[in-house]
């Protein structure tokens, strides 16, 4: 896997396929990386503690690097 944290990549196949982001993690035993704003999902978050509120959050999920492609400077 070539793709390391703080690379900048370009989703080339699924749901996301154009958007450019950030990758945030990387997991090579996994080969899955997390980019900054691509497959955003829905989940929801019951209150934990008296001072944390519950409720639907965006988040961002891991992504097969197969399907991104690291963006070089001068593209």
């Amino acid at each position: 896997m070539n793709i390391k944290r703080n690379d900048m990549v370009k989703v080339i196949a699924g749901k996301d396929r154009g958007k450019q982001g950030k990758v945030i993690r990387a997991m090579p035993k996994k080969m899955r990386v997390l980019v900054e704003g691509v497959n955003m999902v829905k989940r929801h978050v019951k209150a934990r503690a008296k001072n944390q509120k519950g409720g639907i959050i965006d988040k961002e999920m891991p992504i097969h690097v197969s399907n991104v492609q690291k963006i070089t400077a001068t593209e």
